[in-house]
């Protein structure tokens, strides 16, 4: 019999009281509308309850927090194995963290390197290894013959008589010298009769090579006759214990001398010397003996004393100090000198200047050499700590401000103008030269930290056939085989072991996590994910399904929050809520095998309806017409490629995962309009040029981190809603009896809300074993503000219960005030009809957030248009980063018609986008590939949505080939447009 987890009257947030079963061991897909519940079932019911179930296994000392935790309002649930939650939130903000760590990618290929690395030195290319005593006995085994086994004796500060003295003491009572044997005592009076003549004792070294210092004595250990007969094993034990006395008296090195007997005298006829040491057996040059510790940037063994590990160093950036060089000194050149804090220092500049004959009123790219010199690294010579009559140069302003970094202004003020330059020391490696020394198929750990995954791959099984690899590295292979293997099932092949883990989006976040939950092999616990699919090409979502079922075979339950069609249709079991959003959703409305399914959510337009609209909105783009041309693009991955965006329409970005489509509009485009603008923290891609920039009056990124970060910020207070609400309370019959303002309803002003939490009805617990944790506020019980404001009331609703509303439920409360309803009706135009006006925007996914800001736009006196020259509006650029995350398709059809009005204001969009649906609806689309890191960054196709799906090349004109029920090969896509457009 199955098990499945039990779930009785689930009422958390819009949950009617449903009451469901889902089967464990099984892939189950929770569907609907956005604002449904399917969060708040799945996160906020299951997934908490497993979460609390945990706690109470926890130490009696962690319980009287934890315990603190709400229960789910539910009744009941039954049969919950441990929860793990992977969100669609990147939460990682520490620099050093990477994707090979996160993975835990990078501990294996430490341990790789640390098994079987071999240290090259880097003078003379030689193999660093150590000797050790059977393998030096079985060198000296293999060639008959007489040796002289010696230990070279370091005297150190020891003189020469008391060395020999020491020596005698200990038994040795002959040294090698001058290819020949002496008496120990004989050699140190030599040493006192030279001493005494001369002032100095002989030369100790005796050898023809003159490889040993003066002050080292050759001890003679013992004289060997290696015959190769039958007594080899009382030969080799000999050996042996020569060896390992001359290693104890020579600090880790030995030396055999091969000798000849000629008429009665024996001479020398070669050498082999031996290190126990890890020194290079050329040079002798000591090396750090590989170790796990020397290959982590984390750890002061191995990281790079410049950068402390981080691949970076800082220094000031001129361009931002300088932002303008058409500028003089006279009109402000130097940014940091226009603050009045620093005014002084421009008019010490100004006064200086004219005594040494400066130009003040020439720009700075007019300025010769001697006059740039001068005003960057001022006057020659010594100055004092503060000479009025030497100018210390804009160098020794910021020399001067680094001796009050203590002063948090003055850190704010250095952060300002510097910028981040790869690591002289280590060249962005991160470690220390000696981590870099070692190698594994010709490659040092960096070499390998900077292949894509997809490269990696392929290093892997290129090694794993080295004899040496697979047998000493057989655990360490296997491991790194599996981690790997699963980041490139979750469409993560394009990046980076060292891609910074801060740098992902929330999509790729979340998939790594996916990964790494793979490769710790757990088994029997419950994961729960948030929209997986997010940030994936159409073509790679069919490959995560393939994870899942992984995940899933392991025995584990596996809930996924989703709305594409692939997925669900995957699935083993579907449920979806609804049958709308906010107060109106809620319900089960379906519970069983996606195969039996008629999903109202899902009820996405037909292909034939699409094919027609794509060709109705077809329309050809000319040279003439005009666009924003940028040239030349060569950022990360992008291939010298020029990209022309026309004007006034909704362009869509596609391609594969790892294209370059972010690369393309946000660090070419974006940052490069943001630095024309003056905007000098910008970072711009490398281009030639963008033309057509003056087209534009202003360009505005909606990416998909939250528009605040504070604590306090929710809906109504972004779209300013708060501000009518508060004055609607304030203008109350009891308020001003009370004598209450609308200040008082403020989160942020003192005498109204509760003082405890300060207005977030939250309070942050400081865990210092785990993360730390929210727990309701118990002053107001999460109600935000103290007792006497709460007993006011607007319609029998308090302030609290207002802001609990939904955008839809506020509509329809708020319905006599326009001010009001025309700022919810651009929430709801966006899709965020199910939201609540009081939620806190930090917890708002990275869709949501985007389309958050988006509303903002569609009112006018919150962002007015901007204005050229002549007082004539100009249109803007809005980018978008996959707006349709977290919506249904019934949404997506609700958010193309409000992009639609924006095109039709005149303003361009340019989307980066996966959903075939939202692209089919495009005007233009720009189709990068044809694969993911260093195999995309080319332009595969441009032109409509039936262009790209005419393009054979085109992963995505495959996947819309689908959506319009066309035919596979390129000339029949051709046949059948035309067939349609005769229709």
């Amino acid at each position: 019999m199955d098990r499945s987890i039990s779930i009785r009257g689930a009422r958390t947030h819009n949950l009617a009281d449903i009451s469901l079963e889902i089967p464990r061991e099984r892939l189950t897909v929770v569907t609907g509308v956005s604002g449904s519940g399917k969060s708040s079932l799945v996160f906020d019911t299951v997934y908490a309850e497993g979460q609390r179930r945990y706690v109470q296994s926890l130490s009696t000392y962690a319980r009287l927090f934890l315990e603190r935790m709400e229960r789910p309002d539910v009744d009941a649930i039954s049969e919950i194995p441990p929860a793990l939650a992977l969100r669609q939130k990147n939460t990682i903000k520490n620099a050093r963290s990477t994707v090979g760590t996160v993975t835990e990618i990078s501990d294996y290929l430490r341990l790789l390197f640390a098994t079987v690395g071999r240290t090259v030195c880097p003078q003379c290319g030689g193999e660093v290894s150590r000797d050790t005593v059977e393998g030096a006995g079985a060198r000296i085994l293999a060639a008959q013959g007489l040796y002289v086994m010696l230990a070279p004796f370091d005297a150190g500060s020891r003189s020469i008589p008391d060395a020999a003295g020491y020596l005698i003491q200990n038994g040795y009572h002959r040294l090698y010298a001058n290819d020949a044997i002496t008496e120990t005592a004989e050699f140190a009076a030599r040493a006192i009769a030279a001493e005494a003549q001369n002032g100095a004792a002989p030369p100790t070294n005796g050898t023809a090579d003159n490889t040993t210092a003066n002050n080292t004595m050759m001890v003679v250990v013992d004289r060997i006759s290696i015959s190769g007969g039958s007594e080899n094993d009382t030969e080799s034990e000999r050996v042996r214990e020569a060896l390992e006395k001359a290693f104890y008296l020579g600090a880790g090195r030995a030396r055999a001398v091969r000798v000849e007997r000629d008429n009665g005298n024996t001479h020398s006829v070669g050498a082999i010397d031996f290190d126990r040491r890890f020194n290079c057996s050329r040079c002798a040059m000591a090396f750090a003996e590989p170790t796990t510790a020397l290959f982590s940037s984390n750890s002061p063994i191995g990281a790079c004393p410049e950068c402390e590990g981080f691949g970076r160093t800082v220094e000031l950036d001129l361009d931002k100090v300088i932002p303008n060089p058409n500028l003089s000194m006279r009109n402000g050149l130097v940014a940091p000198w226009r603050t009045p804090a620093y005014r002084e220092m421009n008019e010490w500049m100004l006064k200086l200047a004219r005594r040494r004959k400066i130009r003040t009123s020439a720009p700075f790219r007019e300025l010769t050499d001697e006059e740039r010199t001068w005003l960057l690294d001022g006057d020659e010579g010594p100055r004092g700590k503060w000479d009025e009559d030497k100018w210390p140069g804009v160098h020794g302003f910021f020399k001067w401000l680094e001796g009050r970094r203590y002063k948090t202004h003055v850190r704010i003020l250095l952060a300002k103008y510097r910028r981040f330059v790869t690591c002289p020391s280590c060249g962005g490696a991160k470690l220390k030269a000696a981590a870099l020394n070692v190698h594994v198929d010709g490659q040092s750990i960096a070499d390998v930290g900077r292949l894509s995954i997809r490269d990696l791959v392929e290093w892997l099984d290129k090694i794993g056939r080295v004899p040496e690899v697979a047998t000493r590295a057989a655990v360490v292979m296997r491991e790194l085989r599996n981690r790997v293997g699963y980041l490139l099932e979750v469409g993560l092949g394009y990046l980076t072991v060292e891609r910074q883990a801060r740098t992902l989006s929330g999509g790729e976040a979340q998939r790594i996590h996916l990964a790494s939950a793979l490769g710790s092999v757990l088994v029997g616990t419950l994961y729960a994910l948030d929209e997986p699919t997010v940030g994936l090409h159409a073509a790679d979502a069919r490959r995560l399904l393939a994870v899942l079922y992984s995940l899933r075979d392991f025995g584990n339950t596996v809930v996924v929050v989703e709305h594409d069609p692939a997925m669900i249709a995957g699935a083993d079991h579907v449920v979806e809520l609804g049958p709308g959003g906010g107060s109106e959703g809620g319900e089960l409305t379906y519970s069983g095998p996606p195969a039996k399914a008629n999903l109202e959510s899902m009820a996405s337009s037909p292909g034939r309806v699409l094919l027609m609209r794509a060709l109705a909105k077809r329309r050809k783009f000319g040279k003439h017409d005009p666009a924003i041309r940028i040239v030349d693009a060569r950022e990360h991955n992008l291939g010298d490629i020029d990209v022309t965006i026309p004007a006034g329409r909704m362009v869509c970005v596609t391609g594969v995962s790892g294209s370059g489509k972010s690369t393309l509009v946000e660090d070419v485009l974006y940052n490069n309009y943001l630095r024309r603008n003056g905007d000098t923290s910008a970072e711009p891609g490398e281009c030639e040029r963008i033309d057509g920039l003056e087209l534009i009056g202003e360009m505005v990124h909606m990416g998909q981190e939250l528009p605040t970060r504070s604590m306090r910020s929710n809906p109504a207070t972004y779209l300013k809603i708060y501000d009518d609400i508060r004055k609607l309370f304030a203008a109350s019959r009891e308020a001003r009896r009370l004598g209450v303002q609308a200040r008082h309803f403020s989160f942020n002003v003192t005498g109204g809300r509760c003082e405890k939490c300060a207005g977030t009805g939250t309070v942050t617990i400081e865990m210092h074993f785990m993360a730390d944790i929210e727990v309701k506020c118990d002053a107001c019980d999460g109600r935000r503000f103290q007792s006497h404001i709460l007993a006011i009331k607007l319609r029998n609703l308090s302030i609290n219960q207002v802001l609990d509303l939904t955008v839809e439920d506020a509509r329809a409360f708020f319905v006599h005030h326009k001010a009001i309803v025309k700022r919810l009706d651009a929430l709801a135009a966006v899709g965020l009809g199910y939201i609540r006006l009081g939620q806190t925007t930090s917890t708002l996914s990275g869709g949501e957030a985007q389309r958050l800001k988006l509303a903002r736009f569609l009112l006018a006196d919150l962002e007015p248009a901007p204005a050229g020259e002549d007082g004539a509006h100009l249109p803007r650029m809005f980018i978008l980063d996959e707006p349709t995350t977290g919506l249904s398709s019934t949404d997506i059809k609700r958010l193309i018609k409000v992009l639609n009005r924006l095109v039709t204001e005149g303003n361009t969009l340019v989307v980066i986008e996966h959903n075939l649906e939202f692209i089919a609806n495009a005007d233009y689309v720009i189709d990068l590939g044809p694969g993911g890191g260093d195999e995309g960054g080319k332009v595969v196709a441009t032109g409509s949505p039936l262009d790209i799906a005419a393009c054979e090349k085109s992963e995505t004109g495959r996947e819309l080939r689908r959506l319009f029920g066309l035919p596979d090969r390129g000339r029949q896509v051709r046949s059948a447009l035309r067939a349609a457009e005769g229709v």
